[in-house]
Parts: structure tokens; C-alpha cells; sequence
């Protein structure tokens, strides 16, 4: 059945359409059938606040379709964009095993699918199929990876450029190769890339111009092109 956005409304994991080899909710038959229910399905617009950082976890949410925004804020109202979360992830996964408060917001991007699992049904069902431990690992490892990457990339590159040019490949990593070089559809505006490398809105736009111009990509609307991703990583590395 299809609801709000078109998004494929199923009856359950079990019989969702668009669950992929790489998604939490792959699991055992009598797993499976627990998880179903105590899962709660929802579709978000774009913009929506799926949970804020600083706040006491209510539960975690699958991210079945769609993107969302993974940030952190300072008091004097800075903003850094930690990574975007894909379909398959479990956000908020951190703080409701840990039973820590969020450590980032959560932002949809564009209109998401998400089915939410509150938190003391989530570590009832844990505990009784420890299976999903291994699901758990693997969503820990790959946030941790993450923002060693994030850290790396704001931290360790001294330029503007060489921030932007290191995103843009992080990216562009399994993206469609064309005959004119591998190309990514810009997921953020100029003001939210300026968030993920610590730079401002103009600085970042500055540098498309720039990157451009040394022909290390090229741009039509919110498609960039990486013709040479050997060369765009030498620069990064210079």
C-alpha cells in the first residue's frame, strides 16, 4: 500500500520492499515477528525534528526511506553537521543503549520513512534475541568511523578547499560512474556544506568556484562532477 510521499507502506519488515541486505532489521524469522510489533511506522516531511541533542532518549528510529541531517550545536548557536544517515541506519542508538542523552539533533532532509522503537521495548527485545547484538556492533562501528572521518576532515585539513574536496569524494564513494567522471547530487544547501567543514556560507561557494576553475569538478545545478577522483585526491592530500 502506498502512503503520504509514495513511500511503500508494508505490513511489516518482513514484507517491506525496500529493505536492503545492509538494514538493522535483519533478523531471524521469531525476531522479526517481536520487532513488528513493537515498531511504530511513520512518514515525515522534510524538516521535521526526529529527536534534539542534549534531550533524554525516548527511543530509537530505523530509517527505512529518505535522508536525515545529524548535527550538534554550541551555545553561542554554531551549528556542525556530523554526517547524513541513510536508509538502514539506527538513529539515536547510542544514547538509548547507553542511557545517555542524545549526542546529536536529527533532522530529515527530505520527506523520510521511519519506524520508531521506543526504549524499553527496544532493550526488552535486545536482551531476549541477543542475535541483534551483531546488528548493533555494526551500526556502532560505522558511526564511530564516521566521525573520525568528520574529525579528520574539519580538524586535520588546514583549507577551505581541501575540506570541500575531501567531502565531496566521501560523497561520491559508490556513486554512478559516467563517461564525463563520477557524479553526486548535493544533498545540502551552500549554508549546511558550510556546517559540515567549519566554514561559512560564502567560503564554500567561493570554493566551488575555485575547484571548478583548477578543473577538479564541475557543476550543473545540484550535480558535480568529479572527472578525475585521482586528481581531486591529490589535491585534498597536497
Amino acid at each position: 500500500m502506498r502512503g503520504p510521499y509514495g513511500f511503500e507502506m508494508s505490513g511489516g519488515c518482513d514484507t517491506c520492499k525496500v529493505r536492503a541486505s545492509n538494514f538493522f532489521c535483519q533478523m531471524a524469522p521469531a525476531a522479526m515477528k517481536v520487532f513488528n510489533a513493537i515498531t511504530y511506522s511513520s512518514v515525515y516531511p522534510e524538516g521535521s525534528v526526529l529527536f534534539l541533542e542534549n534531550t533524554d532518549p525516548r527511543g530509537v528510529s530505523v530509517l527505512c526511506e529518505g535522508e536525515v541531517k545529524l548535527s550538534i550545536s554550541s551555545s553561542d548557536g554554531k551549528t556542525l553537521i556530523v554526517r547524513i544517515a541513510k536508509p538502514g541506519e539506527v538513529l539515536g542508538l547510542t544514547a538509548v543503549v547507553g542511557g545517555t542523552p542524545y549526542e546529536v539533533t536529527a533532522e530529515t532532509l527530505r520527506p523520510c520513512h521511519v519506524a520508531f522503537i521506543r526504549r524499553d521495548d527496544f532493550l526488552r527485545f535486545v536482551a531476549q534475541h541477543p542475535e541483534v547484538y551483531q546488528g548493533i556492533v555494526k551500526q556502532l562501528t560505522s558511526s564511530y568511523d564516521s566521525a573520525c572521518q568528520q574529525l579528520r576532515t574539519v580538524g586535520l585539513l588546514a583549507s577551505v578547499p581541501q575540506r570541500l574536496g575531501r567531502l565531496l569524494l566521501d560523497w561520491s564513494q559508490g556513486a554512478a560512474e559516467a563517461k564525463v567522471g563520477r557524479q553526486i547530487t548535493l544533498p545540502l544547501t551552500h549554508e549546511e556544506i558550510g556546517e559540515c567543514i567549519g566554514s561559512s556560507r560564502e567560503s564554500v561557494t567561493r570554493t566551488f568556484s575555485e575547484l571548478t576553475s583548477r578543473h577538479l569538478l564541475s557543476r550543473k545545478g545540484s550535480t558535480v562532477t568529479i572527472p578525475n577522483r585521482s586528481a581531486l585526491e591529490s589535491f585534498v592530500n597536497a
